[in-house]
């Protein structure tokens, strides 16, 4: 059963993102202020969640929190500030688009870099302790998934619909094959090790 809240008597904003192991697309992030009386059976971490479950637990969170948003930090920004600052830059921008000031801030992981001198504690794996980062990480999960299927219809050989950008064996030799695209993060390593695609080059 996770947890509602650290800080009971404080307004406290749940953080958490999507994407930095891709190897394209931007990463996310989410902030979500649930009410403090808030509990729902099912609401976990979005990996432990079947994409039908994150869906219909994002209608429940968008619907029920007190306050909610999203952020986003795209390829080109991953490139120039590494994906450690981009998903923090990530986190600022959803709490930025927050219309309610926390008090206070669970982060998922183990770094963070401060926000408007608020209050914070990182957690790892919060997103399986606490219900708002469970919910900022159905929420970032499943808005960079539109995300991936949009572009996905445009750049399909890379198989962004299934993989969602992250290093599959299909979507490396589809980089071998046709290369690079805008929204791959050119400072990763596309193509991994050679060895393990298994094809030799044509």
């Amino acid at each position: 059963m996770l947890l509602p809240f650290l800080n009971k008597d404080l307004l406290e904003a749940g953080c958490d993102e999507a994407g930095r192991g891709c190897l394209a697309g931007a990463v996310y992030a989410a902030a979500v202020v649930l009410p403090p009386d808030f509990e729902h059976e099912t609401l976990t971490d979005s990996k432990q969640l079947t994409p039908h479950q994150r869906y219909a637990l994002r209608e429940v969170i968008e619907r029920e929190a007190i306050d909610w948003a999203i952020g986003r930090v795209d390829p080109q920004e991953i490139d120039e500030i590494n994906i450690l600052n981009a998903s923090f830059l990530a986190m600022h921008r959803a709490l930025d688009q927050l219309k309610i000031r926390p008090q206070f801030l669970l982060i998922d992981g183990n770094r963070f870099r401060p926000y408007r001198n608020l209050p914070y504690r990182t957690i790892v794996k919060g997103d399986g302790k606490y219900l708002s980062i469970a919910a900022a990480s159905i929420l970032a999960k499943t808005y960079r998934d539109d995300y991936m299927t949009e572009l996905d219809a445009a750049y399909s050989q890379y198989g962004w619909k299934q993989n969602k950008g992250y290093p599959t064996r299909q979507h490396r030799l589809a980089i071998r094959k046709y290369g690079s695209t805008p929204f791959h993060r050119l400072t990763y390593n596309l193509l991994g090790d050679e060895r393990q695609l298994d094809i030799p080059f044509e």
